[in-house]
């Protein structure tokens, strides 16, 4: 009876995680306290980092808000860190917090307006390589003043709708019926190349959107959530944040564009994938039938929804609000004059956002015990011996190369954290600060795209519904991303190097576009009581 419970226990732990993944999670908890007593403090923070990292690459083996939980709990629990830091780092950064648990639902009644512009972009532009174009340059807009994850969710819908809409259509059924588009027993055996040829165009846009989520999020404060911390720490709002980023961020956008051009003429690392014409046929005849069913309150609510859309621009913009409250105005607005009223169908909104938050709130966990040991501060006391714009350079790599293995939010909040305690040491002048903090911010935003692990936007796209559909694996996705990651990077680290940030930041400053702050940033320093 004992063993029978014993074996209950172990199965629930982690649930459907692979064996050998949940005895590393155990064997992390087992010598995680004895390092820290036995052994040396310090090796032991090293040991939580290395763990915690593990937990966010391998994201697709169990979700790492569980195992990278249990490592923070432990963490507190054996006095690496205190709760009081924990929650002192997650005021620091509250304003990041309500960006996830707002924005991201507030952009969530606005998905009729972004589903009906990107039906319109598939089914009127025939040209392969505009539509591309079209993906990855709305991805990137969107993703300037949105929430990545929400782009890229609102863009899986859209493919998911095209995919069954065909599936259906070529398995003999009326597009009344119900039908599993998951299997292909039903398909006849001509529309089969069709199918295969159509899940390649997927693949194709889904790949172009999401490096362009990266190109826009890099862009702006509220792109990505790293980018809300760096901006934070720094004293840096809306406007000022977009000019700071804008010598690399720039050239970057430009690249990127070309690349997907690029890409869709020479058909390398599986673009240039065409939309078979029976498929746009039958999509195409879809979006005629839906345009008519579509009536007064329909349009009604596609236009509030861009009125909305306007507001969430220029409130960002202007800096109007804070962003979590803009996000919370984006909700009401959106709810109150679209007919959504109960209770029910507001909280679907925050089932995408909160379980991301948690785990950002582990993060801070995880920063805590790097503040309280440390850990980076050899390191940083290192990339700080270099000088001028090799400085920069060190910074950016350092991020870039660590962000494409973990996760870009946790790596840009780790060091924008280490920089400023350098700053309020008077290792660093508030210039130097300023110009660091753009290439973290950079270097965490661009080679990230280089796998799943790196880029939130990758990794929801891989673990949805969508992904299995489309045959679109970890591997695959790697091998389309890496001439996006090769331009990226290398047009981010040219931008660095050259003393192009040096010389337009002074111009900003000349021109009195930006302001020269304080010695020290707003916010207090990490680690402060």
């Amino acid at each position: 009876m004992q063993q029978s419970f014993m074996n209950a226990f172990y199965k629930n732990f982690l649930g459907n995680s692979p064996e050998w993944y949940k005895i590393a999670i155990i064997t992390f908890l087992v010598i995680n306290p004895l390092l820290f007593f036995v052994v040396d403090p310090y090796i032991a923070g090293w040991a939580l980092v290395v763990e915690f990292i593990f937990t966010l690459a391998m994201a697709l083996k169990c979700y790492p808000l569980q195992p990278g939980g249990l490592l923070a709990i432990e963490a507190v629990a054996i006095g690496m860190t205190s709760p009081n830091q924990v929650m002192h780092e997650m005021i620091l950064n509250f304003e990041v917090i309500l960006l996830l648990i707002f924005m991201v639902a507030g952009i969530y009644f606005m998905k009729g307006l972004l589903l009906f512009l990107f039906t319109k972009i598939v089914t009127k532009v025939r040209s392969k390589v505009m539509v591309s174009l079209l993906f990855c340059f709305s991805g990137a807009f969107l993703s300037a003043f949105l929430d990545a994850l929400t782009v890229i969710a609102v863009i899986i819908s859209v493919a998911i709708g095209f995919y069954s809409v065909y599936h259906k259509v070529a398995s003999g059924k009326d597009i009344k019926v119900d039908h599993d588009h998951t299997s292909d027993h039903e398909l006849a055996e001509y529309s089969r190349v069709d199918l295969e040829q159509f899940r390649g165009y997927l693949r194709n846009l889904m790949m172009h959107a999401g490096v362009g989520t990266a190109l826009g999020g890099v862009c702006t404060i509220v792109g990505e959530p790293q980018n809300l911390v760096i901006g934070q720490q720094a004293g840096w709002e809306f406007l000022e944040f977009a000019i700071r980023m804008s010598p690399v961020t720039i050239p970057v956008f430009f690249a990127g564009m070309i690349t997907c051009v690029l890409l869709e003429k020479i058909k390398w690392f599986g673009y240039g994938v065409a939309l078979p014409e029976n498929v746009y046929n039958v999509l195409n005849d879809y979006d005629i039938a839906e345009s008519k069913k579509r009536n007064k309150l329909d349009n009604a609510k596609l236009i509030i929804q861009g009125a909305i859309a306007v507001w969430l621009i220029v409130g960002l913009a202007l800096h109007l609000a804070p962003v979590g409250m803009i996000g919370l105005s984006v909700i009401i607005l959106a709810t109150a004059f679209t007919g959504i009223t109960e209770e029910h169908q507001i909280g679907h909104a925050f089932e995408e956002a909160l379980p991301f938050t948690a785990l950002l709130a582990v993060f801070f966990a995880i920063v805590a015990v790097i503040v309280d040991q440390g850990l980076f501060t050899p390191v940083i006391t290192w990339v700080l011996t270099f000088e001028g714009n090799m400085q920069l350079v060190m910074f950016y790599l350092a991020n870039g190369l660590l962000s494409m293995v973990s996760d870009n939010v946790f790596v840009g909040t780790v060091y924008i954290t280490e920089i400023q305690k350098a700053l309020m040491a008077g290792q660093i002048t508030r210039d130097q600060f300023d110009l660091l903090a753009v290439a973290i911010n950079t270097g965490t935003n661009l080679p990230s795209v280089a796998t799943p692990n790196g880029q939130a936007a990758f990794l929801f796209l891989l673990t949805s519904a969508l992904a299995p559909l489309i045959r679109l694996s970890y591997g695959r996705m790697v091998i389309m991303a890496f001439p996006y990651t090769i331009v990226l990077t290398i047009v981010g680290l040219l931008a660095i190097s050259t003393g192009q940030l040096t010389k337009y930041t002074q111009y900003f400053y000349d021109e009195n576009i930006i302001q020269h702050h304080s010695a020290k940033p707003e916010t207090s320093a990490p680690g402060g009581h």
